[in-house]
């Protein structure tokens, strides 16, 4: 029988594969990508990794994530990690919208599943005693900075993605990247300059962190834009995939730590989309530019090929599941949940491999 998860591994990594295995113990750090609905999939891996396998060798850890990654990250910093990502999911899956929502509903209806998400849980997330959780948000420039209409947003994010076709550093000129963060980590793999964004590091604290979830997961055009989070810059925030949409950092930084160095990515799919506007720029792939080396100790698991030919519609859940099912909503949450169960079998592979690598399944990630 096939196996449900195909494994990339950069230079680095795959030469520790081949010397040690797959260890908890050397596992630095977990990114998480944006992508909505397409992060069910890994809720029962996620579950395995966070509540099963690295409390085994409990360390300090850089969990970073945008939008749905950072949600999922935020489970995974909960006392109790399983229960969080199965209350994710559940609420994830149960959302219901009328046929052309605005703005305003789908905001107030992404702010209560947040409540019910973190609701009485902010001091054990932010005081995590080993994660140390990091969450992407953009803030506007120019036209973005503060948009009076709707009209004027657009106008600003239609600037942006012709920016982002040159270059991405020409999209630096209308968004910065946020990074509201754990103050213990001090994150210096990140911190010092590698594009051409100006990044902020802000501290994550209990009064910010439902509002930059909030940011974080806030899609432009169809959600409002977050107009303040306590402790950062003024401004207007919005979905922190657009920058960082898979999360194409520089992990190879961390190198020659004492503790390990690996970055273990559980993904969604094989290759790494820097932004959300680099989607249909295919030359934009992380592992393929002047950065290749940024991958080099990346370990990432996701599903394989064949996995998802056996989900509905052969795929994975997605947003334009939305708008497919209509308001038929009973129709595509059983859908959606016979997908994360389906999980369990990527689960079970990677857990297999854990114990006994293979490394004829490991296949290259920049090389």
């Amino acid at each position: 029988m096939s196996s449900a998860i195909q494994i990339h591994a950069g230079r680095k990594a795959y030469a520790h594969l081949r010397e040690h295995g797959l260890r908890a113990q050397d596992v630095a750090i977990i990114p998480a990508a944006a992508g909505g609905p397409k992060g069910l999939i890994l809720q029962a891996l996620d579950q395995w990794i966070f509540g099963e396998w690295l409390p085994t060798a409990p360390r300090e850890r850089t969990l970073i994530g945008a939008s749905i990654g950072a949600w999922r990250m935020a489970a995974a910093s909960h006392a109790d990690p399983v229960a969080a990502f199965q209350r994710l999911g559940d609420l994830y899956c149960e959302q219901r919208y009328p046929e052309k929502p605005s703005a305003l509903y789908v905001t107030r209806e992404i702010q209560n599943l947040l409540h019910d998400f973190i609701g009485g849980h902010e001091a054990e997330i932010v005081n995590q005693p080993l994660h140390r959780l990091h969450l992407l948000a953009v803030r506007g420039r120019g036209l973005l900075s503060a948009p009076k209409s709707v009209s004027k947003a657009k106008a600003g994010f239609v600037a942006a993605t012709f920016a982002n076709l040159a270059s991405r550093s020409r999209l630096a000129k209308h968004m910065d990247r946020v990074v509201v963060g754990d103050a213990r980590d001090p994150l210096f793999w990140l911190k010092a300059k590698f594009d051409g964004f100006d990044t902020h590091f802000c501290p994550l604290k209990t009064d910010n962190l439902g509002w930059s979830l909030l940011a974080s997961g806030t899609l432009p055009l169809i959600m409002e834009p977050v107009a303040h989070i306590p402790h950062t810059p003024s401004g207007t925030y919005w979905d922190g995939g657009i920058i960082d949409y898979h999360l194409a950092l520089p992990y190879s930084r961390v190198a020659g730590s004492k503790d390990g160095d690996l970055v273990l990515y559980p993904h969604f799919t094989d290759h790494i989309v820097p932004g959300w506007l680099d989607k249909p720029l295919p030359w934009r792939r992380a592992g393929m530019g002047v950065n290749r080396e940024w991958l080099d100790n990346v370990v990432m698991v996701s599903p394989s090929p064949s996995f998802l030919k056996t989900l509905s519609r052969g795929k994975l859940p997605d947003r334009k599941d939305f708008f497919y099912y209509g308001t038929n909503h009973d129709f595509r949450i059983q859908n959606w949940k016979l997908a994360i169960s389906e999980s369990g079998r990527m689960r079970d592979d990677f857990a297999a491999f854990v114990e006994k690598p293979n490394l004829d399944l490991v296949q290259a990630l920049n090389f």
